[in-house]
């Protein structure tokens, strides 16, 4: 559905007020009012429409233009990654893979060696579930090799914010990168470039740091934790092959797509379109749903895959929700041309349109908690500046999804629930979580966004 074509109905100084109100009221209904953000950025577009003088008629159209075409690509994207995820977690593919890795890095490697799995094992898994599943393994291999649990816990809780900020198929880099008009799979190439290095300096050394200076027992609690018997585990291949076969098929897109373009194959030919066709992210994660329904539920009936299937997606629903009404927002922005006024103040005022869309990010993330929507609402606020600005690269787009996940990443703290998740699995107190998941969210933040920044200018 294509926005209207409308006329600014104010000038930039009245634009930007309504957008800098538009911004502040959706804080204070999510934060002062509770309202549920899904709720608060549908009110919001509304009101913003009417007050910037959107025609009645035009009101309607131009917020389910924004709300329906970010979630045609977000909805299907989200699903299905929390379908193999919810696959892996019940089969115990996650402790198959935490295991592997142990042996092959060896017992004195064992932190970096649970980064290492969650970072395969967050591609597809959201944040909160997919710490909740590493965590037992965190907690058994704290106990055998002793220390504080930050040393263990630390890498994996890093790995899985990094991958959920940075990398496609979750919602927030989807949706703001369907926002800016970034290619997914160079997304997701940008994303694992610079979330590895991120989460190497930023999570595992950090780790080693704060294990020594906290020295936290493991808590005596494990919770409601489903152990599956030896003898049902997944083989290790398998478990590497669910995860590796979406990264091969977008890679195998992305790759031909470069080919084409620098004329080494023809970019016409049949093979060459099938062959991209099915690295499209969407295609390339449905063939890894029924892949993974194969391989990892041999074994059990068609009802119980259904089942799994079924849970996997309740919980994600909000997040889905959340993000379309975040791709609304923007939409309402765009049409009213408030976009075309942030561009030109932006070029008053000098700064770099990278740097506006890291502090913007960073000051939505720090008023109210959700790097969902702080990712979402940026993105909706730069895109229209984006349209304004000229002589930037498919690099350039992916380097600014990369800076506005790095702002919403930063200063995690009591209006966040992934501060209390993993201040209360770790048992720490408000201080001791602030002093150390706090930081470390902030140097994820910082070092992501100086990569970011370093590619913008040097690609």
């Amino acid at each position: 559905m294509n926005n209207p074509a409308i006329e600014p109905a104010y000038g930039t100084g009245g634009l930007l007020l309504i957008a800098a109100s538009a911004v502040a009221l959706l804080l204070v209904l999510i934060l002062r009012f509770k309202l549920h953000a899904f709720v608060a950025l549908v009110l919001v577009s509304l009101l913003t429409a009417l007050a910037t003088k959107i025609p009645f008629a035009d009101v309607v159209p131009t917020m389910l233009g924004g709300f329906g075409s970010t979630l045609a690509s977000v909805a299907i994207l989200v699903g299905f990654g929390a379908m193999i995820g919810r696959l892996l977690e019940v089969t115990g593919g996650a402790q198959v893979l935490a295991d592997r890795l142990i042996q092959v890095f060896g017992e004195n490697r064992a932190p970096f060696a649970l980064g290492v799995a969650s970072l395969m094992f967050g591609f597809p898994i959201f944040f909160d579930a997919g710490l909740v599943v590493m965590l037992p393994i965190i907690f058994s291999v704290a106990r055998r090799f002793g220390g504080s649990v930050l040393t263990y816990a630390l890498p994996a809780a890093g790995a899985f914010a990094v991958m959920h900020a940075f990398v496609p198929p979750h919602p927030g880099p989807v949706a703001a990168g369907d926002l800016l008009g970034a290619d997914m799979g160079l997304l997701l190439i940008v994303g694992l470039i610079i979330g590895l290095p991120t989460w190497y300096f930023g999570s595992y050394l950090y780790a080693l740091y704060a294990g020594r200076k906290f020295d936290l027992p493991v808590p005596a609690f494990m919770g409601e934790m489903k152990q599956v018997a030896p003898e049902d585990l997944p083989e290790f291949s398998t478990v590497l092959s669910v995860l590796l076969l979406p990264l091969g098929l977008i890679f195998l897109n992305t790759g031909l797509n470069t080919l084409a373009t620098m004329g080494a194959v023809d970019g016409d030919a049949l093979w060459v379109n099938i062959l991209r066709m099915l690295g499209q992210t969407a295609v390339a994660l449905l063939i890894t749903v029924l892949f993974a329904m194969w391989k990892l539920g041999a074994g059990r009936s068609p009802s119980e895959i259904e089942k799994i299937m079924n849970d996997s997606l309740g919980p994600v629903c909000a997040i889905i929700l959340v993000t379309g009404a975040g791709g609304m927002f923007g939409g309402v922005l765009r049409a009213s041309g408030i976009g075309q006024a942030l561009a030109g103040s932006l070029e008053q005022i000098g700064l770099p349109l990278i740097v506006a869309a890291f502090l913007v990010a960073t000051a939505l993330r720090v008023a109210q908690g959700s790097a969902t929507v702080a990712l979402t609402t940026t993105a909706g606020l730069i895109a229209p500046t984006l349209a304004a600005t000229t002589g930037l690269s498919a690099l350039d787009l992916c380097f600014l999804v990369i800076a506005i996940a790095c702002g919403s990443t930063v200063l995690s703290h009591v209006n966040d629930s992934g501060f209390w998740l993993v201040g209360r699995f770790l048992g720490m107190d408000e201080k001791t979580t602030l002093k150390t998941w706090t930081v470390m969210e902030t140097l994820l933040g910082v070092i992501g966004f100086g990569l970011a920044w370093i590619g913008w200018i040097l690609f």
